[in-house]
């Protein structure tokens, strides 16, 4: 890269906004292009839900916070949530008539895969289907939901399995950035967390980027796939839900009720050049929805 080069560059990098002016300003605006996000969190955190949500606004112009394109979306824990991405995509379209068609989801492409090898291959078929530019809009996102799922028993805990896992993770996440570099897309993973047990310095001493610690549902946490992945991102975004006990008095009734209130937060734990930001959220049928403090 020469001086030369360098001033040929974009001032700023494309983002994919979340439709939410609160968690847009937690992420500086939104999924950025040309790079790896990870959405790390519980099952239940939203994650899925953020994931579809982004393959519909993906559609819109870059006026509207789109990308103008298409998605790919990649699955590996069966089943896939066609009628909640249907839900998603009938609703932006009544409210973006003109912007997003009326069959959103041609402009989405699923594929399910069950193993990392498989996953390799997958990608290089995207390649070669997003080079030949068949598709109505070009395709601008790529989701893989979720990526842990794919190493959950397909490797052992020897030292020559985990080389091996170590391997793929760099072959995978390679071949995404270079997808993401070559034809300017967002790339979306999701990965999921396990509990953990040390002191409440990161984890082996090592602090989670911004954080010393992620917590969800009362449980310390760290994500799946260990220090090994994490070098494979670009950014990662920890969604954490917590549930409280809420007395609530009902008229005629002869006592409190306690209720269960679900709180759900988004973390930015690390991504080039940004400061740790959070915000509260809610999950409404129009998808993920920041909750002012």
């Amino acid at each position: 890269m020469t001086p030369q080069n360098l001033m040929l560059l974009p001032l700023s990098t494309p983002k994919l906004s979340i439709g939410c002016p609160i968690l847009d300003h937690c992420l500086r605006g939104g999924i950025p292009c040309n790079s790896i996000t990870e959405l790390v969190g519980e099952s239940g955190s939203g994650k899925t839900q953020l994931c579809l949500q982004l393959t519909v606004r993906a559609q819109l112009p870059p006026s509207h916070g789109g990308l103008g394109g298409s998605s790919v979306y990649i699955f590996t824990e069966f089943s896939f949530s066609f009628r909640r991405l249907q839900q998603l995509g009938n609703l932006y379209h009544a409210s973006y008539p003109n912007l997003i068609r009326l069959e959103p989801l041609e402009d989405i492409y699923v594929r399910g895969v069950h193993d990392a090898q498989e996953l390799i291959h997958v990608l290089g078929d995207i390649e070669a289907f997003i080079a030949i530019d068949h598709t109505r809009l070009p395709v601008k996102l790529i989701v893989i939901d979720s990526i842990a799922a794919l190493f959950r028993s397909q490797y052992q805990t020897t030292p020559a399995d985990l080389k091996r896992r170590s391997e793929m993770f760099f072959n995978i996440s390679g071949t995404l950035k270079g997808l993401a570099n070559k034809f300017g897309l967002a790339v979306v993973v999701t990965n999921q967390v396990v509990d953990f047990i040390g002191a409440h310095d990161g984890v082996n001493g090592v602090r989670l980027g911004n954080l010393e610690s992620l917590d969800t549902s009362g449980r310390r946490v760290s994500p799946a796939l260990g220090l090994a992945w994490a070098h494979c991102i670009n950014s990662r975004v920890f969604l954490a839900r917590h549930e409280q006990s809420i007395g609530v008095n009902i008229r005629n009734a002869p006592s409190t009720t306690i209720c269960s209130q679900t709180h759900r937060t988004i973390h930015l734990v690390f991504a080039p050049h940004l400061a740790y930001a959070s915000a509260e959220f809610v999950i409404r049928k129009e998808g993920l929805v920041g909750v002012s403090g």
